[in-house]
């Protein structure tokens, strides 16, 4: 059902691709679970859908669901991944899955998306494509960096672009890590390993 009741903090809500898989249901089943009123939900001037996180509670209770939100949170590694690429996104998340620490990857194709739900997920990491449409990867790494709800928040950029074009583009916020493309899989299993271990210290 499409209400006109915004919660408002931006944890109180998620996007469409968020809700998805905190239920573990496809987008459409997600869009038609709204149109049916069993998730409280309305859209931005924009037209993008918001889903209230207390109605998906609601209806993981209702159907006797275990909660998807991850349990002992300093035990696992959140990570964002942020990709218009669908190979690489594919690939990306498949590598996350396999990862010998544990790992919770959230994939998704445009920064827009990534704006809308962050607040819900609260990523330990961000990686993030630069070159993207709509919400680049620049703008969304600037626009994050001035919040300071993300400021603890490891940001990894992996693009194809030199660092001359980066700079033509106004450079990357302080404290962002570049790696190019093709990402080296066994040197961002030991990064993720590192933020494990300084985690536990």
């Amino acid at each position: 059902m499409i209400t006109h009741h915004q919660p408002e903090r931006p944890e109180d809500y998620c996007g469409t691709t968020y809700a998805a898989k905190l239920l573990g249901l496809s987008v459409g089943t997600i869009q038609t679970l709204v149109e049916k009123a069993e998730l409280q939900a309305w859209k931005t001037q924009g037209g993008h859908r918001r889903i209230a996180m207390q109605s998906i509670r609601d209806y993981q209770r209702r159907h006797n669901m275990t909660p998807s939100l991850p349990e002992g949170r300093l035990s696992r590694l959140k990570v964002l991944l942020v990709e218009d690429e669908d190979v690489t996104r594919e690939m990306m998340r498949d590598f996350c899955a396999r990862c010998d620490m544990p790992v919770d990857c959230t994939a998704m194709g445009s920064g827009l998306e990534a704006l809308v739900d962050i607040s819900s997920i609260m990523p330990d990491v961000l990686i993030a494509d630069l070159n993207m449409s709509g919400v680049d990867g620049f703008e969304l790494l600037r626009t994050l960096r001035q919040n300071p709800l993300f400021s603890k928040m490891t940001c990894l950029v992996i693009s194809a672009l030199t660092p001359e074009e980066i700079e033509s583009r106004g450079n990357l916020p302080e404290g962002t890590i570049f790696v190019a493309k093709p990402v080296n899989l066994q040197w961002l299993n030991g990064f993720f390993t590192a933020l494990m271990a300084g985690r536990q210290t």
